[in-house]
């Protein structure tokens, strides 16, 4: 096995005749924010609870940062930290309460009065978690995962229920936390976050791993090309189709699109300028990640 913080060698899950995961395999290096993409039902959720433990693997090789979840559970929870999908506390424990628990299991006292102000539940401390809203408890169960300092975290679908301002303040800390050399592994359905936060992210799809990769090397490989949109009452716009890296130019009215790759938008703009045409609604529609997701599954991350 490799001395990543997490390799894994064709791991496989099923019930009964169900196969959830049938072989996946790879690697998340020290201080990396991996993440795992994928449809509803692909097999990310029970994948990242084999890698900790939570469910017993049927075949494959797992390490995370050297033990065998599998047969060092007890030793290797120390270490990490984690964020269900589907998490609950009673409904009568206050936040305060449920923070100083948990710190309580740490491997060291650590200070839970700094990591409930740094997720925003100052506030909130007295109240219950039977009366939170569900961005108030996810924030908390995100809180409650990193509260032993854990050197590898696993969020899973963290951002669930919360408005926009609020996910794009758990990004922020999200980032705080890998620079103290946390890593982390984070499922998620937003493709934003995804492309935002992750190094490397995997795409899964059945139950396999079908591409790996950084978001910008798998959106640059996407075949789809780059659109070039823009208006015009020229008549004349043959000089288009000479550029390089230009495709195709269609028209409909006053509205035309440059099909092309590369730098298509810059030099399609400078001939336009040769040719005196300025238009004040120049714009650019890239492949992303979204797009290299459909082409990959051949379906949403919705469906």
């Amino acid at each position: 096995m490799s001395e990543s913080v997490i390799a894994i060698e064709h791991l496989r899950k099923t019930y009964g005749s169900v196969v959830a995961v049938e072989d996946v395999s790879f690697e998340v290096q020290q201080g990396e924010i991996f993440g795992l993409l994928g449809p509803n039902g692909a097999g990310k959720t029970t994948s990242v609870e084999c890698v900790q433990g939570l469910r017993r693997r049927d075949g494959g090789e797992v390490r995370v940062l050297g033990l065998d979840p599998r047969t060092q559970a007890t030793e290797l929870r120390r270490s990490i930290g984690s964020q269900l999908q589907q998490s609950a506390l009673p409904d009568r424990m206050r936040v305060w309460e449920a923070l100083d628990l948990f710190a309580a299991f740490a491997p060291e006292r650590v200070d839970w009065r700094a990591l409930m102000s740094a997720w925003g539940l100052d506030s909130l401390a007295g109240r219950a978690f039977g009366n939170l809203s569900g961005g108030q408890r996810q924030r908390l169960l995100i809180a409650l995962a990193l509260v032993n300092e854990p050197q590898v975290v696993f969020l899973d679908e963290m951002t669930t229920g919360l408005d926009p301002a609020a996910r794009r303040a758990t990004w922020d800390l999200i980032r705080e936390v890998r620079a103290r050399g946390c890593t982390i592994v984070l499922v998620t359905h937003f493709m934003e976050e995804a492309e935002r936060l992750c190094d490397r992210i995997a795409i899964m799809d059945a139950g396999r791993i079908v591409a790996t990769g950084t978001p910008q090397a798998l959106i640059a490989a996407e075949p789809a090309g780059v659109r070039v949109q823009f208006t015009t009452s020229v008549p004349e716009l043959g000089f288009l189709g000479k550029v390089d890296h230009v495709a195709a130019v269609q028209r409909d009215g006053e509205r035309v699109e440059v099909d092309g790759n590369g730098p298509v938008l810059a030099l399609v703009a400078a001939a336009l300028v040769k040719h005196g045409i300025v238009p004040d609604d120049l714009r650019v529609e890239r492949p992303t990640l979204e797009d290299v997701f459909l082409r990959l599954t051949g379906h949403s991350m919705r469906d």
